[in-house]
């Protein structure tokens, strides 16, 4: 997957999970920028522009889901991929109603999320 022209912007408030999607992503060629939590995704630069966002859902300042209000107000359409540690029916139908693209279960060990990430920005 080459899309160096389209930055994945990835939000997990844990930094060992933050880093090692970020490593993974740019093995792909994708370029990628880290936060750390929600309001630093939103006070971000490139969040406008980017191709998607992979977005954690428990989060200690605000979680997944108000980070996506939060967008929605700001009228950002950039697509969503929610990862969670918990993929329950709920989430996922929560999700649905957000417009989340994609809910990925953590832990990361398939392939699923750069599959997603192909379909998104190709």
């Amino acid at each position: 997957m080459k899309a160096e022209s389209q930055v994945v912007l990835v939000v997990d408030d844990d930094l060992a999970v933050r880093e090692s999607l970020k490593f993974a992503l740019e093995l792909e060629g994708l370029g990628v920028v880290a936060c750390a939590c929600g309001a630093d995704l939103l006070a971000h630069p490139k969040l406008m522009g980017a191709g998607c966002l992979v977005l954690d859902y428990k989060m200690p300042d605000m979680d997944g889901f108000e980070v996506l209000r939060a967008l929605k107000r700001r009228d950002c359409r950039v697509p969503v991929i929610l990862i969670t540690g918990a993929a329950s029916g709920t989430v996922r139908r929560r999700a649905a109603i957000a417009g989340v693209r994609y809910v990925i279960e953590k832990p990361l060990l398939d392939s699923a999320l750069i599959e997603s990430l192909s379909e998104i920005l190709n």
